[in-house]
């Protein structure tokens, strides 16, 4: 059995996850949810890939999924352990030296965002809205509050120089409001040359689809 390493995006914690471990464990498989300090203004990937290190360590298998802005970590922890596969989840996937601020730009990612919402109706001069963004497709009862996010990460070069060599795969909502699913699988076709498993849903299917997300995992 595997061992499923579950890394949340930003301004998030291990409750991010609460939907989607049971399902892994009921087939026989571990789970870590290790938090990660997301407002420590000291920390930056490199120190959220330290926490993920010491969380692992006497686990065997590890499959590693990166939710989102997790994406710039879990290919800094598969050059620290021994990882037999990376999971994206609607995930950022960097480039060398790379800062999580300049991805937005350099990915096409607003620029995608802006296009998605013209497309839908939805005006894209507004405020940016996090219900409207990240919670429209998740009932009110499982809304938590969002944690406070350091810009830290956000500022300093992705550290390495390319992607590990480790089996890759990606997960990618149909209904994404911040990554829609023809950006992800551009994305994901020029900077990994994958394509995603695509799943129903909004950005945070652990909480808006967690069934049909634990089969993607497995």
């Amino acid at each position: 059995m595997s061992t499923y390493v579950l890394l949340p995006g930003a301004a998030s914690d291990s409750r991010y996850w609460r939907l989607v471990v049971p399902g892994l464990r009921a087939h026989g498989h571990d789970v870590i949810t290790p938090d990660l300090p997301c407002e420590d203004d000291s920390a930056g990937f490199e120190e959220y890939a330290d926490v993920v290190v010491a969380a692992v360590r006497g686990y065997r298998d590890l499959v590693v999924v990166a939710q989102s802005m997790a994406g710039f970590t879990a290919p800094i922890v598969a050059t620290r352990v021994p990882v037999s596969q990376i999971v994206l989840v609607n995930a950022m996937v960097p480039v060398a030296g790379e800062t999580g601020d300049q991805w937005w730009r350099t990915s096409g990612s607003s620029a995608a965002m802006r296009a998605n919402d013209e497309a839908h109706g939805r005006d894209p001069n507004r405020e940016f809205d996090p219900v409207e963004v990240f919670l429209h497709d998740i009932p009110e009862e499982l809304w938590d509050d969002p944690l406070d996010q350091s810009g830290t990460p956000f500022e300093k070069p992705w550290p390495l120089e390319r992607w590990p060599d480790v089996p890759t795969r990606a997960v990618a909502s149909s209904g994404d409001r911040l990554f829609p699913i023809g950006f992800q699988r551009e994305l994901l076709r020029e900077r990994l040359g994958i394509s995603p498993v695509e799943i129903a849903g909004g950005h945070l299917p652990a909480l808006a689809n967690p069934e049909e997300l634990v089969r993607a995992l497995l």
